[in-house]
């Protein structure tokens, strides 16, 4: 039986943490296809599931009952304890790592996301809006790219959910509006991430979001 649920779609960075979590610890997992961009996520059956109408969802088979979590951040915080992998060392990497997740929610993944979905879904790039969402991306990518300099991971001397966290949007770079030439320190960091066993592209680990016809790569 499986153990872990994920309800997910390719296209969204944030499930993709999810699923990148499971696939290097080695769970026992399956995706669940979210048919996003048909309204899934806005039915009252998906809200049922997900108050906050959003992905991922995963869903723990456990003894005693069904464990359900939302929340990208939450969810890799969950794995981490679970699985006893990619998370803290100790106190201090506790804390490290939170603030980087806090930071990649508010700062980091929102403009990301949400200028990838304003320009490469919605064709909105000359949208002032747009341009106010990317301007607050790259001034996101700006101290990132500063903290990596000099440093492999961002949080101690091994890979954590802090991570995996981050790198959600950044394997789409031309879909972001992402020139990696511009970020070596990131880009360094993303190869290492790439060549964690296991690791695979968000296209590889979820079905698409879309309908087979309208479907692209």
């Amino acid at each position: 039986m499986t153990e872990f649920t994920l309800h997910c779609f390719a296209e969204s960075g944030n499930a993709y943490k999810t699923a990148l979590m499971l696939e290097l610890c080695g769970a026992n997992w399956t995706p669940h296809r979210i048919a996003f961009f048909t309204g899934e996520t806005r039915r009252p059956e998906f809200r049922a599931v997900n108050v906050m109408g959003e992905a991922p969802v995963l869903v723990h088979h456990r003894e005693g009952g069904d464990f359900t979590l939302s929340q990208s951040g939450a969810i890799l915080t969950y794995l981490a304890r679970r699985l006893g992998k990619f998370g803290p060392k100790d106190e201090a990497q506790e804390y490290e790592i939170l603030r980087w997740l806090l930071w990649d929610n508010h700062k980091f993944t929102s403009y990301t996301a949400t200028t990838r979905f304003m320009d490469f879904f919605m064709k909105k790039g000359d949208a002032p809006e747009t341009e106010f969402l990317r301007a607050r991306a790259v001034s996101a990518w700006k101290v990132l790219e500063t903290h990596l300099t000099g440093r492999d991971w961002i949080v101690g001397d091994e890979p954590t959910i802090a991570d995996l966290s981050v790198c959600g949007y950044l394997f789409w770079p031309q879909q972001i509006g992402m020139d990696r030439a511009q970020y070596p320190a990131i880009t360094a960091w993303l190869n290492r991430i790439a060549a964690l066993p296991g690791w695979k592209s968000p296209e590889a680990l979820m079905p698409t979001g879309q309908e087979e016809k309208s479907a692209t790569a």
